[in-house]
C-alpha cells in the first residue's frame, strides 16, 4: 500500500505542475494587441484558435486527473493512517444557560 500512496503522490505532484503550467500558458480572450483592433492575426504556432482549443483541452484533462489523484491520496491516506477528526482531542463544554 505504501508504493501505491507513493507512486499517487509522485503522480498528484506532476500533474499539479503542469496544470500550473498550462493554465499560465493561456491567453484571455483578445488579450494581445491584434484582438484589441478585431484582427486575427496572432504569434502561435497553431493559429489564433488551434493553440486555445489545445489549452483548453489539456488543462481540462489535467484538472479532471488532479482532481481524481486528490480523492485518491484521501482514499489512500484514510487507509493506511487511518480516519482522524481535526477535532479530536479538543474539549466541548455545555452551552451557556439563558439570564431568564
Amino acid at each position: 500500500m505504501s508504493y501505491l500512496l507513493d507512486f499517487v503522490i509522485v503522480v498528484h505532484i506532476i500533474v499539479s505542475l503542469f496544470l500550473i503550467g498550462v493554465v499560465l500558458l493561456q491567453q484571455g480572450k483578445s488579450a494581445d494587441l491584434a484582438g484589441a483592433f478585431g484582427g486575427q492575426g496572432s504569434q502561435t504556432a497553431f493559429g489564433p484558435r488551434g493553440a486555445a482549443n489545445l489549452l483548453t483541452r489539456l488543462t481540462a484533462w489535467s484538472a479532471i486527473l488532479f482532481t481524481c489523484t486528490s480523492i485518491s491520496l484521501t482514499i489512500l491516506m484514510a487507509r493506511t493512517h487511518g480516519s482522524h477528526s481535526v477535532l479530536e482531542g479538543t474539549t466541548t463544554s455545555a452551552p451557556a444557560k439563558s439570564g431568564k
